[in-house]
């Protein structure tokens, strides 16, 4: 795998580096020792996955206040979104930036989202599924939710399906 720091500190943009032959590919998405080498998170106590039927659904920004605070990895498995973090600590230097990639199936770039950020996605295409690690359990009381047109964020297509959740802050 290949690790680039973001300008967001501790935030990684993670890319597979694929074995190829005439099946196809192989290629890791996870590696305790690698994380450990870059001083990443390495006990993830949950996956999830988000599927999504059509292209321009909204999911975002979401978070969970501390002592709850989530450490993300990121994944499209299926078709393509664009995926957006906001630097949420407020004794951080980016406080209030925000980084956004297109993660596909196709190009297997990952975003590590660590503790202290909060987080969404749009769907660039239909039937986009995302795939998590998570370090932190759920906790309901805790999950916080900001307005997805905060930050001035440049989302790359007109949001179509929003959740009335989501929907109340913009």
């Amino acid at each position: 795998m290949k690790f680039t720091e973001l300008f967001l500190k501790g935030a990684y943009l993670i890319e597979m580096e694929p074995h190829i032959d005439e099946r196809g590919h192989f290629a890791r998405t996870f590696c305790a020792k690698e994380f450990a080498d870059h001083g990443l998170v390495t006990n993830f106590v949950q996956c999830s996955t988000s599927f999504n039927k059509e292209k321009g659904t909204m999911r975002g920004m979401h978070y969970q206040e501390e002592p709850y605070a989530e450490t993300k990895i990121v994944r499209c498995a299926r078709g393509s979104i664009y995926d957006v973090m906001i630097d949420i600590r407020p004794d951080s230097p980016t406080y209030n930036q925000w980084y956004g990639e297109e993660l596909t199936a196709d190009n297997g770039k990952m975003l590590y989202i660590p503790k202290g950020f909060s987080h969404g996605f749009q769907t660039l295409v239909n039937d986009s599924e995302v795939f998590y690690q998570i370090d932190n359990y759920y906790v309901p009381e805790s999950a916080r939710v900001m307005g997805y047109d905060d930050n001035h964020i440049k989302w790359p297509i007109r949001a179509t399906i929003i959740s009335p959740r989501d929907q109340l802050l913009c």
